[in-house]
């Protein structure tokens, strides 16, 4: 029986719910194609079975922000997935802050030893800042899931350095997914 991943793609194309900029870059233009990516990589492999939020770089969800985040936590928990990843790039004021974080709903458990075995294969094959791994359980998407559930910040889109890396190295932070679930579950490649 495959591993259910389901793989929500931050943020909308444009308009409802869409996502932070800097450097040129648009959140929900990285966050689809690493979503695309990861579900590709995780296709090839008979272990797991993917889908995503966003089939389609147009595809939008919902008509305000909360229904955006209510229809990508439904078709999670109707499908239903396994596991859940929310894939995003974070955003500061300040230039200067960097790298890469994990948001879960609560400490313990099988959300906080995914997300750190993601943030350790994140940041040691991307060379990004680890910054840990953070309690949010007000985030809409970890709170209503049925199922274990990790919001990724890959970096931050207002840092120099980290979007360049977002820019150029979007299968790579879908490579380091992938490999940080095969951490976690024990896995080796295939």
């Amino acid at each position: 029986m495959a591993i259910k991943i389901f793989i929500d793609q931050g943020h909308n194309p444009q308009g409802i719910n869409a996502g932070a900029e800097g450097f040129g870059l648009r959140e929900q233009d990285i966050t689809y194609n690493v979503g695309i990516y990861l579900r590709d990589i995780l296709e090839q492999d008979p272990r797991f079975e993917a889908r995503v939020s966003r089939p389609t770089d147009s595809t939008v969800l919902g008509t305000s922000n909360a229904t955006s985040l209510a229809a990508r936590v439904n078709a999670a928990n109707a499908w239903p997935a396994d596991y859940f990843l929310s894939i995003h790039t974070n955003a500061n004021t300040n230039p200067g802050v960097n790298g890469t974080e994990m948001y879960i709903y609560s400490a313990g458990g099988q959300a906080q030893w995914l997300a750190e075995a993601l943030l350790s294969s994140v940041t040691t094959r991307l060379g990004t800042k680890n910054n840990g791994v953070f309690v949010r359980p007000s985030l809409f998407v970890l709170r209503r899931t049925a199922m274990p559930a990790v919001l990724l910040e890959l970096a931050y889109i207002t840092n120099e350095e980290d979007a360049e890396k977002l820019e150029t190295e979007q299968y790579a932070f879908a490579y380091a997914i992938y490999q940080g679930l095969l951490s976690y579950f024990g896995f080796n490649n295939i």
